[in-house]
């Protein structure tokens, strides 16, 4: 699909982002966060559907897509830092978020932070602190690979060396078959071994029984603050999931305010190449519902 929707670059901070844009307005901004190991490209068939109700932003993560890829750690307070700067750059002033995977715990830090700026938070197979790795994964077969990323040295031969992140990781958690095209183009941002540090230190970022400790405390305390917010959310769930199941989606949604679930059918993680068409289709009706509760 990918209509209309422009590639571009702001300097942020020591280095600078690029950010898939298109859309209407300025009044009504839609900004779309991604995980690992993604980048806006994974926004490319759900922004067309929202970009008739909004201006539609998608940066790439610093050291994702076509972003730059500073000398930093990559942890998930630079990603912090550097998303802060973008919206600073890009004169943000109010958005409904959209996210998925580690775009949701920014989105969910963000929102903590800075609730003036949060219209809405729409998100996905989102990240929450896990109690103990039988919590984290549904799959216990994920659960021993992710235990072995965040294994010093095998962790790095498998991520940076052999690239199992994008070559495995990535097409497993698709239901559908990934054209060679599409993933030429998660590739590409990571052609070489130095390039994959970035994804290699997410998985070492997840709060799994309470390590790293700072990753759990910013991500309690965000997880408190999205129990009590009263902006409108849009949770989206597929089946079986993959660090959401539709089970946990529904007791998750039932404790916020003003959440609505939708239930996308056959999916596993990354649902925007599953359900892509469904996925922007309820997002702009919801930002459209949205806009006009706000007006009433």
């Amino acid at each position: 699909m990918d209509d209309n929707l422009h590639l571009k670059r702001l300097p942020v901070l020591d280095s600078f982002m690029t950010y898939r844009e298109g859309g209407h307005g300025a009044d009504t901004v839609a900004l779309f966060l991604h995980g690992n190991p993604t980048s806006s490209y994974i926004w490319r068939n759900i922004m067309p559907h929202v970009a008739p109700v909004a201006r539609c932003i998608a940066p790439d993560l610093i050291g994702f897509g076509q972003s730059g890829k500073p000398d930093i750690e990559y942890r998930f307070a630079d990603h912090v830092l550097y998303l802060d700067a973008f919206i600073e750059a890009a004169g943000i002033k109010s958005a409904y978020l959209v996210a998925q995977d580690w775009g949701t715990a920014l989105a969910f830090v963000l929102a903590a932070r800075r609730p003036e700026l949060v219209r809405g938070l729409a998100f996905m197979e989102f990240i929450r602190p896990f109690d103990g790795w039988d919590d984290f994964h549904q799959s216990e077969a994920v659960r021993d690979a992710f235990r072995m990323f965040r294994t010093a040295g095998a962790g790095e031969r498998a991520i940076i060396e052999e690239n199992v992140f994008i070559e495995r990781v990535l097409p497993g958690s698709v239901k559908r078959r990934m054209s060679d095209a599409e993933m030429d183009a998660y590739r590409a941002p990571f052609a070489l071994a130095q390039d994959r540090v970035p994804i290699w230190r997410l998985p070492n970022e997840l709060p799994i029984g309470g390590e790293p400790k700072d990753v759990d405390a910013m991500l309690r305390h965000a997880h408190e603050q999205l129990a009590s917010a009263s902006y409108p959310k849009l949770l989206f769930a597929g089946d079986p999931g993959a660090l959401v199941s539709p089970v946990y989606a529904e007791s998750f949604a039932a404790k916020l305010k003003n959440c609505r679930l939708v239930q996308l059918g056959s999916g596993a993680h990354y649902l925007q190449e599953d359900h892509p068409d469904t996925i922007g289709r309820a997002i702009a009706d919801w930002i459209t519902e949205n806009a006009v509760s706000r007006a009433a």
